[in-house]
């Protein structure tokens, strides 16, 4: 284990030396003069030279990436263009609240999903089962921007009982909660009946059975353990892909988190801001994908890593 554990940590290492070159390459793929481009229309061209040799753009690009990377290892992520404060202390302010926000989505999306394709699964062909279906592919289907729209209108603007936006206490997390978490409650949904379908059909989950165990016992002891590998896979990747999908979100309620912060600064083409969050956002879902590798042996002891 401790040997696998070595590899991915190795292979996270260079996915996100990849990462670097993709990120500091953002900037100079822009149309223009990047330097230009960052400070506006309206500078002078004192302001734009100024500005280029201050980012280190009059330097060939090899000792430029090698001044970007260096800075990175140190944590230095550089300073922002739209505040002139370093791009760090604001993503580390911003981190928290997009942290919590996508916990929570994951939390209520693993407990919906994982109970309706549990109850789907245990009553296949039934009113429920084909109801859950419905459900995930409307889930599925439907963009967070516009339900994040509609849950505005109706419990904010009409029935006035939830806050429209900002983060002011715990009832500021349910509807951007729920708006994040209905794509993941589809899949996990999906992902937990295929799993429990497979695992109720083998002859362990039907001698559980014939032993005269309680029904409880073999869905949740039994079956639900085995099945379980898949659909923390799932939530895994969800988890990483609400860090991401919270850009809309975060915009829709103005939620202070790192989605926003990403939106702000590409209006206001603070590109190092933009490469910090970016890389942030990256470090963590290949983390989080590391993690749940790991989490596969202690789950299932049948799982042994060469």
């Amino acid at each position: 284990m401790l040997r696998y554990i070595q590899q991915r940590l190795i292979a996270a290492i260079i996915t996100l030396f990849g990462i670097t070159i993709i990120v500091f390459l953002m900037l100079h793929l822009l149309p223009g003069d990047p330097a230009r481009v960052i400070a506006g229309l309206l500078a002078t061209e004192e302001d734009v030279v100024r500005l280029r040799t201050q980012l280190g753009l009059d330097q060939p690009l090899i000792v430029q990436y090698w001044s970007f990377l260096s800075h990175l290892l140190r944590g230095d992520l550089g300073v922002s263009a739209r505040t002139s404060e370093p791009v760090l202390s604001e993503v580390l302010a911003r981190l928290p609240a997009t942290l919590q926000l996508a916990l929570v989505s994951t939390a209520l999306a693993s407990i919906l999903g994982i109970v309706g394709g549990v109850i789907a699964a245990t009553r296949r062909n039934s009113f429920i089962d084909y109801l859950t279906s419905i459900l995930t592919l409307f889930g599925t289907s439907m963009p967070a921007y516009w339900l994040g729209l509609m849950l505005i209108i109706f419990f904010a603007v009409n029935l006035k009982i939830l806050p429209a936006a900002g983060n002011d206490g715990p009832t500021s997390f349910i509807l951007p909660s729920i708006t994040l978490a209905a794509f993941s409650v589809a899949l996990i949904a999906r992902m937990t009946r295929s799993s429990m379908l497979e695992v109720l059909g083998h002859d362990y989950v039907r001698t559980a059975r014939a032993k005269g165990m309680s029904e409880r016992r073999v869905i949740f002891h039994h079956a639900l353990k085995n099945a379980f590998i898949p659909v923390l896979t799932v939530i895994g990747l969800q988890l990483g892909n609400l860090l991401g999908g919270a850009v809309l979100t975060e915009s829709v309620f103005g939620w202070p988190g790192l989605g926003r912060l990403l939106l702000d600064s590409i209006s206001a083409r603070d590109y190092p801001t933009v490469q910090g969050v970016v890389l942030i956002f990256a470090t963590i879902f290949i983390l989080l994908n590391v993690l749940v590798d790991v989490l596969y042996a202690y789950l299932d002891p049948r799982i042994h890593y060469a």
